[in-house]
């Protein structure tokens, strides 16, 4: 794929994952919602690698501020951790199984135990309720991720012609 090719789809990537971030929202509980940007990032970290790991840091950090939030520093950590981890095994690994257990593992380590311990440390939040919240955003964000990566082989995008 060339350059300029990738440099697009991440672009629309990462306009993706923001709209469906900001618009579509299914609150769970508390701050928590179903983040279904995490779909696009699926798709885009299986077919491109590495690179898309830009499409979950950008997309989280613009979808927050567009929300009036503030800057999510353990969030967008959590998102560099999988979208490295996650870049570099999916385009490597074959079997559907074994993609959707990686993605599962990231999102947990990315996000309950990740970012987690960054808002601990840097907020002084106890422990029970930052994993319990957390825990739940690693459920809903683990399935949505684990969508993308099962569309991610159908979409004709990442094929060279």
């Amino acid at each position: 794929m060339n350059r300029q090719r990738k440099i697009a789809l991440l672009g629309i990537g990462i306009a993706l994952y923001v709209v469906l971030s900001t618009v579509v929202i299914i609150p769970l509980i508390s701050r928590i919602k179903l983040d279904l940007g995490y779909i696009v990032f699926g798709v885009l970290l299986a077919g491109l690698g590495p690179s898309a790991t830009i499409v979950g840091v950008a997309g989280c950090i613009i979808s927050n501020l567009l929300k009036g939030g503030s800057l999510p520093i353990a969030w967008a950590i959590g998102q560099a951790f999988i979208g490295l981890s996650l870049g570099y095994l999916l385009p490597r690994t074959k079997n559907l199984y074994l993609k959707l257990l990686l993605s599962i593992a990231a999102v947990f380590i990315g996000i309950a135990i990740i970012k987690t311990a960054l808002e601990i440390w840097m907020y002084h939040w106890p422990l029970v309720a930052k994993f319990t919240s957390n825990f739940v955003a690693f459920v809903a964000d683990g399935i949505a991720l684990a969508i993308g990566v099962i569309l991610a082989p159908k979409i004709v995008l990442f094929k060279d012609r």
